[in-house]
Order: structure tokens, then C-alpha cells, then sequence
């Protein structure tokens, strides 16, 4: 039931119309600077499938997967199916999801801007290892560290953005990230198409040059502050209050301040957050921390993005041309993000989740069509079908960069109050990464065994999420981030799922 007083809520009552202030320059550039972090999700993503495609790689850490590849059209689908390939790309994700657990307490007890430090560093370290590897356990180890950073930074920086970000520029400002790993995805795959030809050593440069993101990623988090909500939480209240004027380019912020100091009163009442997030009162928020990320992971994209090259090749394009398609759909990525920056904050979350939705599901079934009529063991498809799949599949890009891209880190960072927020934010890297790290390790054998199908495998899971979104997510536009548990009481299914309010 709505109404009464909220007492086993963030805060006491809805403020939202006495907030002040503006959109300062200050907290437009912390929030692109924290966004690199972004960066090292990105370019990992983009550098793994370049680097698996190129033969210099292959013949020194993976001879097998390298005779079998030369048996072009004995099975098109079957060729890179190799364990031990698909394990250098999903040895990160798993790492990652060990590492956001550890984040967590991080993030909450030293801040978020320690956590973004302490990622950089890590994804510094494990991009010298891999540049320098001589062996695959040398290699396996560089991943680790690699995904040792990203599971600090995927903690850490959406939160930051959320709580540095103004209520109703939040959308947009919290797409920074998604911007920076967009970014980090283009220009891997652009490296990758420059380093293809330096041989023997090309896949070590495109490797090597993770350094530079981590390098952003950690020189920012020196210079940036703390957030508000984290220096109120750490009992900092008078720091908190100047930052928080100085970001809103006010000194009237009594009502947002308040907000934070009653949500830092209730969180620190709460000593095991992972434990207070299975109770019934943070169920809507549990659920989605949960169902975001497994959806998003769910669209099929990061198979893509994570072997665009080895897809494409298995399509029949040549080398250097499966890597100039790879390089396309990683710029149309890039670019269909600001559709969402420019209208997340004017449509809502919900109509970009759900048309983008039906997008890409008709994408999905297209691709699938053609290779099924026109694809197979021992055929090539025509250069006209083969331009045609490019197309649709860079649509498919372009309707996830605008919905569940961004949005699948948007608003589960958006919706935890306080008191839970570092153990959300813990759950929804979690959960994205281990989907990241299943889809990862068995996408070459899926493409093995259901050959086109994988298309329409995707594009059902894809339905299911719609429909998901439709039902069950109610609009997070314009309501500020401490004030959304009166948000899930208003919704109609929700309402009935929570304990009455005391």
C-alpha cells in the first residue's frame, strides 16, 4: 500500500520539487572523466575477437585451433569451435565477477572513487602481462588481472555517474559510460585492423594498448572527488555539503542534502546489505538487479562484439574484410548511444527498452533467414547477402546502442537506495558478468550445433525481455535517486509484492 510513513525507507517524504540547482560545467567533466572507465569494458570486448582472428596469434597459443581453421569449408560453423580459444576470452568475465563481489564493500567503505583507482591499476598490470606473454598461462593470468579491473570499474563508475549526475539529467549523464565503452569497443576494432599486418608481433600491440584506457581510468580516479552520497556515508557531511553545492552550482541544496542524510542514516544502521537486499521490501529492486544484466548479455550482442572478426569469417568473408565489418558495427555502436543520451531523459527508459526490443528481434530473424536458405557447410554466401547480413546486423547494433546498452547499466544503478546501493550495484556486475563469461565460453560451440538457429536462439530471449520491460519496469525518468522506493509502491504490480509501509 502507498501512503503512511515511510520509516524502513530511504527517506521520509518526496522532495523531489524543492531541489535546486544546475547543470555545472564541474560535474559534466567529472562525470566524462569517471566514464573512461567505461574504456577498458570497451576495448577489451573489441580487442578479444581482432586477436583471435589473427594467425600469428593462433600458431603461438592456440596450433589446433589454427589447422582447423584452414579447413575453410569443410564445416563453415564448426571451424573456430575450440574450448581453449573461448576460455581466453571468458578467463576475464569470471574474474571480473570474483572481483565486483570484492568491489563491493570497496565501494562502500572507501568510496567510489577508491574503487575506480584500485581497477585502473589492476587493468594496468594485466595489460602488461598479456602484451609480454610468452606462454598461455602468462596470458590467462594478464586476463585475470584484466578482469580484476573490470569488475572494480563496472562497480564502481555507473554509480558514481548516477550520484554526481543531476535527477534530470541522470539518463543521459550515466550514458557516459556506455558512450566510453562503445568507444573502447570502435577503437579496439580499429587497432586490431591496423595491427593485423605487423607480423609476427601485431596482436601484441593491440593487446599492450589496453594500458591506455586503464592509464585514464586511473589518472582520473586520483583527481577526481568522492560523491556526495558516498562522503555523507562515510559521515564526511560537512565535505559532502560543499562538494554537493559546488556540482549544483548552488548554496540553496537543503532538500537534495537532506535526502542523502536520511538514506546515510538508514544505511548505517545496516550492517550486511547483501543479507538486507533478500528481504521483501527491496524485492523490485532485487528482481532487476538479477533480470537487467541476464537480458542484457541475452541479446546476443556480445557474441557479436566479442567475435564480429571469427563470425564474419565464418560467413566467408576473407580476413581483412571480416575485421572491416567488425570495425563498422563497433562504429555503429559508438554512435547509436547519443540517439539515447539525446533522449532518455525526454522519452523514458521503458519506450527505448521496448523499441529497441523489436528491433533487433526482427534483425535477429532476418540474419537468421538468409543463412539458412543461403549459408552452409562448404557454401559461401554471395557478395550480395553477405553486404546484406552486414546491414542488418549493424542494425541490430545500432537498436541495442539506444536501448539495452546503455539502459542495462542505466537503471539498476539508478534504483538501489542507499543502504543497499554497493550490494545492487555488486549484484547487477555480477550477474552481467557471469552471463558475459557463460555466453563467452560457449558461443563457438552454440555456433557449432545450432548453425543459424543461434540467430533465432537470441532473438527469443529477446521477446521474453520485451515483454519483461512492459510488465514489470516501471518509468525511473525525472525521480530523484533517493526517492524511488515510492516509485516501485506506485506500480502496479509491485505495490502488491511489498510489505505494507510501517
Amino acid at each position: 500500500m502507498a501512503g503512511g510513513s515511510f520509516a524502513t525507507d530511504s527517506v521520509a517524504k518526496e522532495r523531489a520539487q524543492q531541489y535546486k540547482g544546475r547543470v555545472t560545467l564541474y560535474v559534466i567533466i567529472t562525470c566524462i572523466v569517471a566514464a573512461t572507465g567505461g574504456s577498458l569494458f570497451g576495448y577489451d570486448i573489441g580487442i578479444s575477437g581482432g586477436v583471435t582472428s589473427m594467425d600469428d596469434f593462433l600458431q603461438k597459443f592456440f596450433p589446433d585451433v589454427y589447422k582447423q581453421k584452414m579447413h575453410a569449408h569443410e564445416n563453415n560453423y564448426c571451424k573456430f569451435n575450440s574450448q581453449a580459444l573461448a576460455a581466453f576470452t571468458s578467463s576475464l568475465y569470471i574474474a571480473g565477477l570474483v572481483a565486483s563481489l570484492i568491489a563491493s564493500p570497496v565501494t562502500r567503505k572507501y568510496g567510489r572513487r577508491m574503487s575506480i583507482i584500485c581497477g585502473g591499476m589492476s587493468f594496468l598490470i594485466g595489460s602488461a602481462l598479456n602484451a609480454a606473454a610468452a606462454n598461455l598461462v602468462m596470458l590467462i593470468i594478464g586476463r585475470i588481472m584484466l578482469g580484476v579491473g573490470i569488475g572494480f570499474g563496472n562497480q564502481a563508475v555507473p554509480l558514481y555517474l548516477s550520484e554526481m549526475a543531476p535527477t534530470h539529467l541522470r539518463g543521459g549523464l550515466n550514458m557516459m559510460f556506455q558512450v566510453a565503452t562503445t568507444f573502447g569497443i570502435f577503437t579496439a576494432n580499429m587497432v586490431n585492423y591496423g595491427t593485423q599486418n605487423i607480423k609476427p608481433w601485431g596482436w601484441r600491440l593491440s593487446l599492450g594498448l589496453a594500458a591506455v584506457p586503464a592509464l585514464l581510468m586511473t589518472g582520473g580516479g586520483i583527481c577526481l572527488p568522492d560523491t556526495p552520497n558516498s562522503l555523507v556515508n562515510r559521515g564526511l557531511t560537512e565535505k559532502a555539503r560543499k562538494l554537493l553545492e559546488k556540482i549544483r552550482g548552488t548554496d540553496d541544496v537543503d532538500a537534495e542534502f537532506q535526502d542523502m542524510v536520511d538514506a546515510s542514516e538508514l544505511a548505517s544502521s545496516i550492517k550486511h546489505p547483501f543479507r538486507n537486499i533478500l528481504e521483501k521490501r527491496y524485492r523490485p529492486e532485487l528482481v532487476m538487479a538479477i533480470f537487467m544484466p541476464t537480458f542484457q548479455i541475452l541479446t546476443g550482442i556480445n557474441s557479436i562484439l566479442f567475435y564480429a572478426p571469427v563470425l564474419f569469417q565464418t560467413m566467408g568473408f576473407g580476413r581483412a574484410a571480416s575485421l572491416y565489418s567488425s570495425a563498422l558495427t563497433g562504429g555503429v555502436l559508438a554512435s547509436s548511444t547519443f540517439i539515447s543520451i539525446a533522449t532518455v531523459d525526454r522519452l523514458g527508459r521503458r519506450p527505448l527498452l521496448i523499441s529497441g526490443g523489436i528491433q533487433m528481434i526482427t534483425c535477429q530473424v532476418i540474419v537468421a533467414i538468409i543463412l539458412g536458405v543461403k549459408f552452409g557447410d562448404n557454401r559461401e554466401l554471395s557478395k550480395g547477402f553477405s553486404i546484406l547480413v552486414v546491414v542488418v546486423i549493424c542494425l541490430f547494433v545500432l537498436a541495442f546502442g539506444w536501448s539495452w546498452g546503455p539502459l542495462g547499466w542505466t537503471v539498476p544503478s539508478e534504483i538501489f537506495p542507499l543502504e543497499i546501493r554497493s550490494a545492487g550495484q555488486s549484484i547487477t556486475v555480477s550477474v552481467n558478468l557471469l552471463f558475459t563469461f557463460i555466453i563467452a565460453q560457449a558461443f563457438l560451440s552454440l555456433l557449432c550445433s545450432f548453425k543459424f538457429g543461434i540467430f533465432l536462439f537470441f532473438a527469443g530471449w529477446i521477446t521474453i525481455m520485451t515483454l519483461f520491460v512492459s510488465v514489470f519496469l516501471p518509468e525511473t525518468k525525472g525521480i530523484p535517486i533517493e526517492e524511488m522506493t515510492f516509485m516501485w509502491r506506485r506500480h502496479w504490480f509491485w505495490k502488491r509484492v511489498l510489505p505494507a509501509a510501517a
